[in-house]
């Protein structure tokens, strides 16, 4: 009976392809096979800020921030949005599977992150085109109480393929809207241009890299192996980033940062 009703509610997402009702059905889909309180629909794209297209919840506080603070800023910190600027285009994968080593201690995870009330999320991933990659993000919030379980995680990947096609499909001719598709410079560019003009701290590309890493809870041995450079090369920079900022903490760097990532 089961799998009659899965295979039911996949035909209702094939019949409504093109149509308004499409992101309901696949998360009616996703439904029949693991549970979950809130799902939302983002388009990110190459150096412009992401774009929400659907979303759905239990509770209102999920998404309370999601126009003011994610949208704006918070996304440069957001693991799925590294794993898309890293290569990922399509198929599921669990946020804490993609998330640095030190996430769960940035100052990210505890004054955005935590206060959604989120406590686990699986995103499907789907590649539009070259310039976008949209999310389809199911979470877990604290009225389940409970993360993803592995078994139910191992059923909806089995689905992965398909639900990308088909997202792919209803969003192939997606374009940003108006006043959106304007390519600016990479973040960090933007970053140490208002750096200089806001706040006459003037920071090397290095300093602004490791600045993002510290930001997203990469370690000091995780940096250098995203820089491919030694663990006491990253120490320096930072000591060098901490001095020329006059803070000495990821906290402080966290509220210096915050309120210029949202001008960029």
């Amino acid at each position: 009976m089961q799998n009659q009703e899965q295979d039911k509610a996949l035909g209702e997402i094939v019949r409504s392809l093109g149509n308004a009702n499409f992101p309901e059905t696949l998360g009616n889909f996703v439904k029949k096979i693991i549970d979950f309180d809130n799902l939302i629909i983002i388009a990110y794209h190459k150096d412009i800020n992401p774009e929400e297209l659907y979303r759905e919840y239990n509770s209102p506080i999920v998404y309370e921030k999601m126009q003011s603070h994610y949208l704006k800023a918070a996304y440069l910190l957001d693991p799925f949005y590294h794993a898309i600027n890293n290569g990922i285009q399509r198929g599921i994968h669990c946020i804490f599977d993609l998330a640095p080593d030190q996430f769960k201690q940035t100052s990210y995870f505890y004054e955005y992150y935590q206060e959604t009330t989120l406590i686990d999320e699986f995103c499907l991933f789907s590649h539009i085109n070259h310039n976008t990659t949209l999310t389809a993000c199911f979470g877990r919030d604290k009225k389940s109480g409970i993360r993803f379980g592995k078994t139910e995680l191992k059923k909806i990947k089995s689905y992965e393929n398909v639900l990308s096609t088909l997202c792919e499909q209803h969003w192939r001719s997606y374009q940003p809207k108006e006043g959106k598709n304007i390519v600016l410079p990479p973040v960090k560019h933007r970053l140490r241009t208002i750096m200089k003009d806001q706040h006459s701290i003037s920071l090397s590309p290095r300093q602004t890299e490791v600045a993002l890493y510290i930001l997203q809870g990469h370690s000091s041995i995780s940096i250098a192996l995203n820089l491919n450079i030694s663990k006491e090369t990253v120490k320096v920079f930072r000591k060098q980033l901490y001095s020329k900022c006059s803070i000495s903490s990821q906290a402080e760097l966290f509220a210096l940062l915050m309120p210029i990532l949202s001008m960029l």
